[in-house]
């Protein structure tokens, strides 16, 4: 049990540690001296937090999905692909020093999510959160079905979301949502599953007493 809580405990500081990161770092840069830098990078002193916190957030995905490797030898297949689209558009940014890129970075991880779901139950017929979730749920095909369908839908929103404060807001707002708004819409989604998890739950079979 203990062995099992500190597992969990990992995972969460893996997945959070990249956000917290980028979102102390867009915070602080300032207080931290970091404007400094800003003429010898060629870079307005305004868009000297998000540059830098872009930065921090590409190396603490590439630290985290690190540890994972090390820890559980092998990295889950949605923060390997979130992490890719980190670095890449991340790069960008920094590349062409336009934060437009990092800010549609949740966008695109959403809708690739979104689509690979949707088009695995629309089009080949699978649900494919059964395959990445399998070992951790017993339901049954029909609550597979529903789960798939529910989360890709979910992902859709989050992408709509994210394109309409990034839009619509100013940088610290984005990065606030981004931090504080997402992840607890997430577990509130979570949460609100468990009663289809329970009503499609697959009975376990009992183990057979041994002979006296």
């Amino acid at each position: 049990m203990a062995t099992h809580q500190k597992g969990s405990v990992l995972k969460l500081i893996l997945e959070l540690g990249p956000l917290v990161t980028f979102f102390a770092v867009n915070a602080k840069a300032n207080d931290w001296g970091l404007d400094a830098f800003a003429p010898f990078q060629g870079l307005k002193p305004e868009t000297v937090p998000i540059m830098a916190a872009t930065a921090a957030f590409m190396l603490a995905t590439v630290v985290a999905l690190s540890v994972s490797m090390v820890a559980y030898r092998r990295i889950p297949v949605m923060p390997l692909v979130s992490g890719v689209i980190v670095i890449v558009f991340g790069g960008l940014t920094l590349y062409l020093q336009n934060d437009t890129f990092i800010k549609m970075k949740p966008t695109i991880v959403n809708l690739v999510f979104a689509t690979t779901l949707l088009v695995g139950l629309y089009l080949f017929k699978r649900p494919l959160l059964a395959i990445v979730f399998d070992s951790v749920f017993q339901i049954d095909n029909e609550g597979w079905w529903k789960l798939t369908l529910r989360w890709g839908l979910f992902f859709l929103v989050l992408a709509a979301l994210n394109e309409i404060v990034w839009r619509n807001f100013s940088t610290d707002t984005w990065v606030t949502f981004k931090v504080f708004g997402t992840m607890p819409l997430t577990i509130l989604f979570t949460v609100s599953q468990l009663p289809l998890l329970q009503k499609h739950a697959l009975e376990q079979e009992a183990e057979p007493e041994s002979a006296a």
